[in-house]
């Protein structure tokens, strides 16, 4: 059986990436029952991101201070998400979808490569009101798979799911369209690339 990790290399990513890794972190864990007690409180991880993005746009404007700002407020967020990402790991005893849940990416010390197939969405109807129901061709090897929507603005996690078949997602603003894509997760290469986006409206 692999040993997934929470993968660190959000640490790398450019800033405007980072914000946005870090608002779907703080949109995951909220309410989140399988992580009750954060080591960044919610509140404190959303703080310093707010300070970042201040950070951001203070630079934009120029000056070597406003650099070395942006740079000291990045350095921040990225420690208290690498404690976040701790406590994920050390709470989510791997298991994937529950490490997943958190809205951090995971590695496998499965050294066998073992690249996913892209998968398919055959199927987007109506659930229950303010419910998308996605049907998924499965994918060999998949551990699970992780959904995310967009309805005019950028893309964010829908849910992570075992079963391909039925995937239920909620939350979702009757009369809107939303698209939705989804990728496999598992496997030494960790996911496969998303699926085509397909659209559906909410009811």
């Amino acid at each position: 059986m692999p040993i997934y990790h929470v993968s660190l290399s959000f640490a790398q990513l450019p800033d405007a990436q980072l914000d946005e890794f870090t608002g779907a972190v703080v949109a995951s864990l909220t309410g989140n029952a399988a992580y009750p007690t954060p080591a960044v409180s919610i509140a404190d991880l959303s703080a310093a991101q707010t300070a970042f993005e201040a950070a951001m746009t203070a630079m934009a404007q120029g000056g070597m201070q406003a650099t070395a700002a942006k740079n000291d407020a990045r350095a921040k967020l990225v420690a208290l998400l690498r404690q976040e990402a701790n406590y994920v790991q050390l709470t989510g005893k791997n298991d994937l979808p529950t490490l997943l849940s958190s809205g951090f990416q995971a590695s496998s010390t499965n050294n066998t490569q073992s690249p996913l197939d892209t998968p398919g969405i055959l199927g987007l109807d109506n659930g229950m009101s303010t419910q998308l129901v996605a049907r998924v061709q499965g994918v060999i090897n998949a551990k699970a798979y992780e959904a995310q929507v967009k309805n005019g603005g950028g893309w964010t996690p829908a849910g992570v799911f075992t079963q391909s078949r039925r995937m239920v997602l909620a939350g979702l603003t009757p009369g809107q369209i939303y698209a939705v894509q989804v990728r496999a997760v598992g496997g030494s290469t960790g996911y496969s690339d998303w699926s085509d986006p397909v659209s559906h409206m909410a009811m």
